[in-house]
């Protein structure tokens, strides 16, 4: 920015503060304009971009410091000095003639200008411009389905301005991982901020997920686990065959390779935990066939081994 420009801006006036405000007051005056004028509440509207614009350039001045002390010293000691005519007849004055009676001539009899007496300000000799900066990055959330978590999906995601932007959602994202949108923030000197979207993910009744892995837990007949069968499993996309080896028993993990989380990096598996499931009433016939089969494995004791373990 140049010198002429801040001369120019009343930045406190932009923001509507006093000249001592604090730094806490500058930060609540800017966020509440901000929110107003923003673009993505106000899409298309020329006008309130420019104001956004110039909320932005005054924030970006008083909230540094450094910047700010400039700011005042150059104002103090520029009022009642601007570029303005000397009068008739005389020469157009130019911004060194504003210190020239308070530091007289820099070395070798030149007049010391503008250059030489902020020249360190980060600016350079001869100029005082303000470092581009970018904006300042902002919040937003969004809420989607365990389904479009694992595919990836292209959202509305609300921000903390109250605007809404589209973002898309990576395949693979997990539940509270925060997903950058590059360029959704606010507008800066030098370039927009981002927008940081912080994701939840709804539950699934029968789907869970275990790192870059699925789990579901799949219901077997008491038979089935015994004899072994082949049964059919759903997965996010389809469904598919898996066999059931005889003398399953219950909680025995299955594993479908490729089959879950999908990332640049890795493919995981779905893991199948078979749950043998008994029916609570029994017709005659099956009640003969269950005590039949406790006389022929009388000598099977799954619970041999039990108690030994518990004293380990």
């Amino acid at each position: 920015m140049a010198s002429q420009d801040w001369l120019d801006k009343d930045f406190y006036a932009t923001l509507g503060v006093a000249k001592d405000a604090s730094a806490a007051d500058i930060k609540k005056a800017y966020r509440k304009l901000a929110r107003q004028y923003h673009p993505d509440a106000n899409p298309g509207d020329e006008a309130a971009e420019q104001r956004f614009k110039e909320i932005t350039e005054a924030n970006t001045v008083l909230s540094d410091p450094d910047q700010r002390q400039e700011y005042d010293q150059l104002r103090a000691m520029g009022s009642g000095a601007r570029f303005t005519g000397a009068g008739p007849g005389a020469q157009q004055g130019g911004f060194e003639d504003i210190f020239s009676g308070l530091f007289g001539q820099a070395g070798g009899g030149r007049q010391a200008g503008f250059g030489d007496i902020f020249g360190g300000f980060g600016g350079g000799p001869g100029g005082f411009q303000q470092r581009p900066t970018k904006g300042a990055n902002i919040k937003g959330a969004v809420t989607i389905s365990f389904a479009e978590s694992i595919r990836g999906t292209t959202t509305q995601a609300a921000t903390s301005y109250g605007a809404v932007n589209e973002v898309r959602i990576p395949a693979g994202v997990k539940d509270g991982q925060t997903v950058r949108a590059k360029g959704k923030g606010q507008q800066g000197t030098g370039g927009r901020g981002d927008l940081m979207v912080k994701v939840s993910v709804k539950s699934h009744p029968v789907f869970e997920r275990d790192e870059n892995n699925i789990r579901l837990k799949v219901p077997v007949s008491f038979d089935e686990a015994v004899l072994g069968t082949t049964i059919e499993v759903p997965t996010l996309d389809n469904s598919v065959k898996i066999g059931v080896p005889a003398g399953s028993s219950s909680g025995r993990v299955l594993r479908l390779r490729g089959r879950g989380v999908k990332t640049a990096k890795q493919t995981g598996d779905l893991l199948v935990e078979l749950v043998i499931e008994v029916p609570e009433e029994l017709t005659d016939e099956a009640k003969a066939a269950v005590e039949a089969y406790q006389m022929a494995t009388q000598d099977f004791d799954p619970r041999a081994e039990l108690a030994q373990k518990a004293r380990l």
